[in-house]
């Protein structure tokens, strides 16, 4: 039987875009019939197999996104966050490959669970582009979005905190706004897919946070004040407002954990 760490390693390794969210749903299908086995011990890639496209420039080098709402900045939007949904399959196979054998099988279960809706994700905001006329890999894209898994391979308990704890919860803050503004373009149809991650990611956050805390009770740690050690030491980053507390506690991700070190 196929370990689950070979398998993990193999949507790793697919670089095509959408072979990569197949893989990604395979690789949950696979899972849940029994089909993989519960090891997690061989090597994982530094870094995913990505595309040619789309070029991926460092922060000060990406193009400033207008403001309004033509269709270019829409589609300049869409573009980013199919993106983020693209690198967030990797993120979450990668998780599950790398440290799915120090959990019970329920954190997998969760963690496929995220990589498969990151793949739906990234399947609907690139028929989105294709249907205003661009599709992904026609423009830029933010090269720093691994740059913090690469910053907790050696730790499940950091990983926990950044990715779900950190980066996910701040779609949770952005994501409202952006769907507004979307609607008040008269763009509905883009507005709805947002909504749609947007309830999901609030689950994701939810599983990051629970499964940190199982972690922390497993380590004999504190969690809040693990997390804020643990954000401060490992997130290149500052936690800063607006925050959209209600999602957060929905979530599990209490002020508890943020309020003390927000800037």
């Amino acid at each position: 039987m196929e370990a689950l760490g070979e398998a993990a390693r193999g949507v790793l390794l697919t670089a095509d875009p959408h072979a990569k969210r197949r893989a990604a749903r395979g690789l949950a299908r696979a899972w849940r019939r029994g089909a993989l086995a519960h090891r997690c011990e061989g090597m994982l890639p530094d870094r995913p197999a990505w595309p040619d496209a789309p070029e991926l420039l460092s922060p000060s080098q990406m193009p400033r996104r207008r403001k309004g709402g033509s269709e270019r900045g829409r589609i300049a939007m869409l573009h980013a966050l199919a993106h983020i949904e693209f690198v967030a399959i990797d993120l979450a196979v990668d998780l599950v490959g790398r440290f799915g054998g120090e959990f019970p099988r329920a954190f997998v279960d969760d963690w496929l669970g995220v990589a498969a809706d990151e793949a739906m994700h990234f399947a609907l905001l690139d028929r989105r582009l294709r249907a205003l006329g661009s599709h992904y890999g026609a423009l830029p894209a933010h090269a720093g979005l691994w740059e913090a898994a690469e910053a907790t391979a050696d730790d499940a308990l950091a990983r926990l905190a950044i990715v779900p704890m950190v980066l996910e919860a701040r779609g949770l803050d952005v994501t409202p706004a952006t769907v507004e503004r979307f609607r008040a373009t008269g763009d509905e149809a883009s507005a709805r897919i947002l909504e749609r991650i947007y309830r999901d990611e609030i689950r994701h956050v939810g599983a990051g946070t629970r499964w940190f805390e199982w972690l922390c009770r497993e380590r004999g740690f504190e969690p809040a004040a693990t997390w804020q050690s643990l954000v401060k030491s490992r997130f290149r980053g500052v936690l800063k407002p607006p925050f959209n507390d209600s999602a957060r506690h929905h979530a599990g991700l209490t002020q508890e954990y943020y309020g003390v070190i927000a800037r």
